[in-house]
C-alpha cells in the first residue's frame, strides 16, 4: 500500500506493543486509520503507520530503551464539555493517569492535553488561570465563570 509521506511525522517508540497502541488510538479517535507499516522477517510489525484526525504518525516497536516523558505531548482541542469528557475517559482508561491542568498520561505513558478550543482566550483572565491550576480535567463552565469574575 503506497502511503503519501508527510514532511514531518511524529515517530512514537513503543516496547513491542506498537500494534496494541495504534489499535487503542484508532478506537479513541473517530477520524483515524492505519495506513501502512513495515513487517520484519518474523512477521511481526517493526513500524505501524497511522493517522489520527488527519495527522500522520508512525509507531515503532523499538524495545525498552526509551520511554515517553512530558517533554512531548499532544493537544486535543475540544468543542464542548462532552468532547472533553469523552477524550478524558478514553485516554485515562485501562491504566491511564490524570495529571494536572488538562494533562493526562495514557496507558502507554504518552502525554495528552485535553483542552477547550477557546483555552487561549479563557486563560487571559487571571481568575480563570487560577481555576485551571486547581483542575485535573477541565470543566469549561467553571473556567468561563472564573473568567467573568
Amino acid at each position: 500500500m503506497a502511503v503519501e509521506a508527510s514532511k514531518i511525522t511524529p515517530f512514537l517508540w513503543f516496547d513491542g506493543n506498537a500494534e496494541e497502541a495504534v489499535d487503542f488510538y484508532l478506537s479513541v479517535f473517530p477520524n483515524s486509520k492505519k495506513s501502512g507499516g513495515l513487517t520484519g522477517p518474523d512477521g511481526k510489525a517493526i513500524t505501524v503507520a497511522f493517522e489520527l484526525e488527519g495527522l500522520k504518525f508512525t509507531a515503532l516497536n523499538g524495545g525498552p530503551h526509551h520511554k515517553f516523558n512530558k517533554a512531548v505531548s499532544f493537544v486535543v482541542q475540544c468543542k464542548d464539555q462532552a468532547e472533553i469528557d469523552y477524550y478524558w475517559e478514553k485516554l485515562t482508561s485501562d491504566g491511564g493517569q490524570e495529571v494536572q491542568c488538562g494533562w493526562l498520561d495514557d496507558k502507554f505513558g504518552l502525554a495528552w492535553q485535553i483542552v477547550p478550543e477557546n483555552i487561549g482566550s479563557l486563560l487571559k483572565h487571571p481568575k480563570a488561570m487560577q481555576a485551571m491550576m486547581q483542575m485535573k480535567k477541565f470543566v469549561i463552565a467553571d473556567l468561563e465563570a472564573a473568567a467573568k469574575e
